[in-house]
């Protein structure tokens, strides 16, 4: 087990985001966190990562680094590929001076090949397309080997095909690192194509948990709205 959620409970203000949601993603497994937009998706990654605190609960990883891959990529602009992917092991305390410009030249190698993206290393995010974007992002996730990887909306703004691709390297990674995965996504081809299990979030609340089948094949009033993007049925946009 990489990630266990316990009783998490997190609040803005007056509104309850989450109220005691709970979960267990383990090494090598990716779990999909799919809910309407404002169901508290985004939030569980963030206080997984420690970009925000929780009210309550408890949440138990097995150590290691924890990546963040965010919704648009979020590189650099003024960096290039190869500044961007190193940007940890060159200005992180703990890591700073670790590594020899050689050696930073072969780890970032390696990443890049990873996500498809040889001899890209001096170019810039601006002359890179969107899908080329977000795998650099990838790359710079993993440079560090985490032991959880957490990805915010990876296919959003993307066509089918760049989907597609984002997708597979989405499963791809996890098999070179065995690292437990959480994919915060509204896409089912990401469901389908890069999940072991599903969560779905309303109003706070867990209200599915299980494979991608079970999510098509459920026929509950959460499930087949969700599944047939239906108006009508027990979740309302906010």
């Amino acid at each position: 087990m990489s990630i266990e959620v316990k009783n998490l409970v997190k609040s803005f203000g007056k509104k309850v985001i989450l109220d005691d949601i709970s979960f267990k993603v383990d090494d090598g497994k990716i779990l999909s966190v799919v809910g309407f937009s404002g169901s508290g998706k985004s939030t569980v990654l963030k206080l997984i990562s420690g970009l925000l605190e929780k009210d309550s609960g408890e949440i138990i990883t097995t150590g290691g680094d924890i990546a963040m891959v965010f919704q648009y990529s979020a590189l650099f602009d003024s960096l290039n590929v190869f500044d961007n992917i190193s940007f940890a092991l060159q200005e992180r305390k703990d890591l700073r001076g670790k590594y020899s410009r050689k050696e930073l030249e072969r780890i970032v190698a390696e990443k890049l090949e990873l996500v498809g993206l040889s001899g890209i290393e001096d170019k810039f995010p601006s002359e890179l397309s969107g899908g080329m974007q977000k795998r650099v992002s990838f790359a710079r996730a993993i440079v560090t080997e985490p032991k959880i990887i957490l990805y915010d909306e990876p296919t959003a703004g993307l066509d089918p095909i760049s989907s597609t691709l984002i997708e597979d390297y989405i499963v791809r990674l996890k098999n070179e690192t065995n690292a437990a995965s959480i994919v915060v996504t509204h896409q089912m081809s990401t469901i389908r194509r890069t999940s072991d299990s599903v969560l779905m979030l309303y109003n706070g609340h867990a209200v599915f948990e299980g494979t991608p089948d079970d999510l098509c094949r459920e026929e509950t009033p959460y499930t087949r709205q969700f599944v047939e993007a239906a108006l009508d049925g027990p979740m309302k946009m906010n």
